[in-house]
């Protein structure tokens, strides 16, 4: 059984960086595709940055230049590392597991999540 769990996220200034953490059990990163999503209040879900097995990325264009994911096979371990954060980015980040080698930005792309980590960056 898959179990992914987010940390490292918290409340931060405008111009910031936080690095999110998601640790995968029961599944291996080097294996498929993974993600990360995020959720503000009163928004649909959306994709933020997304990483193949091959270790190709996608990112959202909002975040591009700013946000980088990243992918341990040894810790099984998938980062997002956030610089320039703005209030905008203020939501409950998501990591997901894909069934697939390939995937990008679509919640539907996803089988397995965790559950969720805070991020909130004021002006």
């Amino acid at each position: 059984q898959v179990h992914l769990v987010e940390y490292g996220g918290g409340s931060v200034q405008a111009g910031g960086s936080l690095r999110l953490s998601c640790a995968a059990s029961g599944y291996t990163v080097n294996r498929y595709s993974m993600g990360w999503f995020r959720q503000a209040p009163g928004k649909e879900r959306e994709g933020v940055a997304a990483i193949d097995r091959d270790g190709s990325t996608s990112y959202a264009d909002s975040v591009k230049g700013r946000f980088t994911i990243i992918k341990d096979n040894a810790k099984n371990t998938l980062y997002l590392q956030m610089n320039s954060l703005k209030p905008e980015d203020t939501a409950m980040y998501y990591c997901a597991a894909g069934p697939t080698a390939v995937a990008g930005l679509r919640v539907y792309e996803y089988a397995s999540w965790g559950q969720g980590t805070q991020v909130t960056v004021s002006s």
